[in-house]
Protein backbone atom coordinates (compact mmCIF):
# COMPACT_ATOMS: atom_id res chain seq x y z
CA UNK A 1 0.00 0.00 0.00
CA UNK A 2 1.24 3.49 -0.93
CA UNK A 3 4.36 2.07 -2.61
CA UNK A 4 3.97 4.20 -5.74
CA UNK A 5 3.48 7.32 -3.59
CA UNK A 6 6.67 6.50 -1.67
CA UNK A 7 8.54 6.09 -4.97
CA UNK A 8 7.26 9.48 -6.15
CA UNK A 9 8.40 11.07 -2.88
CA UNK A 10 11.87 9.53 -3.23
CA UNK A 11 12.10 10.94 -6.77
CA UNK A 12 11.21 14.39 -5.42
CA UNK A 13 13.91 14.06 -2.76
CA UNK A 14 16.47 13.06 -5.41
CA UNK A 15 15.56 16.07 -7.55
CA UNK A 16 16.06 18.29 -4.49
CA UNK A 17 19.58 16.96 -3.95
CA UNK A 18 19.22 14.01 -1.61
CA UNK A 19 21.75 11.49 -2.88
CA UNK A 20 22.56 9.28 0.11
CA UNK A 21 21.15 5.89 -0.89
CA UNK A 22 20.61 4.78 2.71
CA UNK A 23 18.49 7.87 3.38
CA UNK A 24 16.49 7.26 0.20
CA UNK A 25 16.08 3.58 1.13
CA UNK A 26 14.74 4.62 4.53
CA UNK A 27 12.13 6.82 2.86
CA UNK A 28 11.12 3.87 0.69
CA UNK A 29 10.68 1.59 3.69
CA UNK A 30 9.08 3.87 6.30
CA UNK A 31 5.30 3.88 6.01
CA UNK A 32 4.62 7.56 6.73
CA UNK A 33 0.88 7.08 6.39
CA UNK A 34 0.90 5.12 9.67
CA UNK A 35 1.94 8.26 11.56
CA UNK A 36 -0.82 10.62 10.43
CA UNK A 37 -4.55 10.73 11.18
CA UNK A 38 -6.82 8.90 8.73
CA UNK A 39 -8.07 12.17 7.20
CA UNK A 40 -4.46 13.07 6.28
CA UNK A 41 -3.34 9.70 4.85
CA UNK A 42 -3.96 10.86 1.27
CA UNK A 43 -1.30 13.54 1.84
CA UNK A 44 1.20 11.34 3.69
CA UNK A 45 3.73 11.14 0.87
CA UNK A 46 3.61 14.76 -0.22
CA UNK A 47 6.67 16.84 0.62
CA UNK A 48 4.89 18.83 3.32
CA UNK A 49 4.63 18.81 7.10
CA UNK A 50 1.38 17.26 8.33
CA UNK A 51 -0.56 17.52 11.59
CA UNK A 52 -0.42 14.43 13.81
CA UNK A 53 -2.61 15.69 16.65
CA UNK A 54 -2.25 17.64 19.88
CA UNK A 55 -0.82 20.61 17.99
CA UNK A 56 2.14 18.59 16.71
CA UNK A 57 3.29 17.91 13.15
CA UNK A 58 5.29 15.29 11.31
CA UNK A 59 8.12 17.15 9.56
CA UNK A 60 8.40 17.77 5.83
CA UNK A 61 10.18 14.78 4.26
CA UNK A 62 12.82 16.92 2.54
CA UNK A 63 13.77 18.54 5.85
CA UNK A 64 14.20 15.15 7.51
CA UNK A 65 16.12 13.73 4.53
CA UNK A 66 18.43 16.76 4.34
CA UNK A 67 19.25 16.73 8.05
CA UNK A 68 19.80 12.97 8.03
CA UNK A 69 22.05 13.16 4.98
CA UNK A 70 24.08 15.98 6.55
CA UNK A 71 24.78 13.80 9.59
CA UNK A 72 26.94 11.61 7.33
CA UNK A 73 26.40 8.63 9.61
CA UNK A 74 28.56 5.55 9.41
CA UNK A 75 27.81 2.05 10.71
CA UNK A 76 28.69 1.50 14.35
Amino acid sequence: MYESERKELVEILKKRGISNQKVLDAFMSVERHLFVPDVMKQHAYKDVALPIGLGQTISQPYTVAFMTQMLALNPG
